[in-house]
């Protein structure tokens, strides 16, 4: 049986605690260093990152979050894994991703799953930011196997527009399985 979209999921990341999925993890304060067992709601910008307020968004405000793909397949790699920017509302914040350097690991593990940043405004090391658009462009993260996990960033960069009630990115997964 192949790996379904519901083996996949997309975690925050958590910086307390001793190892990786065992702490509950905050939106805006996914900081990196652990999986936290915290899912993102519906793969979005919305479960990552609190409103943009007024002076935030008047500075043009750059925000970070580290996110987990967690292939919770039984048995299965994803082969190949792939992640890209799906959907992204026009007219405010901007998102960009980039590949954490640190390696694939698994879920449970007590040594640093990503790099970690002291707060939502520091830049990760490490990590360079693009938008991928397509499945065709999307960034690779190399093979994710049962029970491992790996992190990637989002950068959100507030625009000084309107304001915007819906505003948000989408970010979708893909790979391969035998």
């Amino acid at each position: 049986m192949a790996i379904v979209a519901s083996d996949i999921v997309f975690k925050l990341s958590t910086t307390s605690g001793s190892a990786g999925n065992t702490t509950a993890g905050v939106v805006g304060a996914s900081l990196g260093k652990y999986v936290s067992t915290t899912t993102v709601a519906d793969g979005s910008t919305n479960g990552l990152f609190p409103n943009i307020t007024g002076a935030e968004n008047a500075a043009s405000q750059v925000d970070y979050a580290c996110v987990f793909v967690h292939n919770t397949h039984g048995s299965l790699t994803l082969q190949a894994a792939k992640v890209y920017v799906s959907a992204e509302v026009s007219g405010g914040a901007s998102v960009a991703i980039g590949v954490d350097p640190t390696a694939v690991s698994a879920v449970g593990s007590s040594s640093a799953q990503a790099v970690t940043i002291a707060n939502d405004t520091t830049a990760p090391a490490g990590v360079t930011f693009s938008t991928p658009t397509t499945s065709g462009a999307a960034l690779s993260l190399g093979d994710i196997g049962p029970g491992q996990v790996k992190a990637f960033w989002v950068r959100r960069t507030a625009a000084n527009t309107a304001p915007l009630a819906a505003d948000g990115a989408t970010f979708a997964w893909l790979g391969d399985t035998l």
